[in-house]
């Protein structure tokens, strides 16, 4: 398995306990298709460096994993259609 940095952000509406509901949801779809959450950085909110879906501020989650391709392809799908998480990326560690 490789590690990835995986990058979301979600919804500026969001309250705390969606937030922690969000992060717990991200962190299972790795776990739940055989890969490792290593670590799991919560950045908070932030300015946008422009507007997306109508806003300004979003709430960063950075994660290092070791996942397989399966489990990495689950997440952009996933991701992809939340409602939640307005942009992610993952990209493969450069260690």
């Amino acid at each position: 398995m490789k590690k990835y940095e995986v990058m979301y952000i979600l919804r500026s509406n969001l309250d705390a306990e969606a937030i922690k509901a969000e992060v717990e949801a991200a962190k299972n779809i790795f776990t739940n298709n055989g890969s490792n959450v290593l670590e799991v950085k919560e950045w908070g909110f932030r300015e946008l460096a422009y507007e997306i879906e109508h806003n300004k501020k979003g709430y960063y989650v950075w994660m290092l994993v070791e996942a397989t391709k399966e489990a990495v392809n689950e997440f952009n799908r996933l991701a992809g259609y939340s409602e939640q998480i307005i942009r992610h990326i993952v990209v493969v560690d450069g260690e």
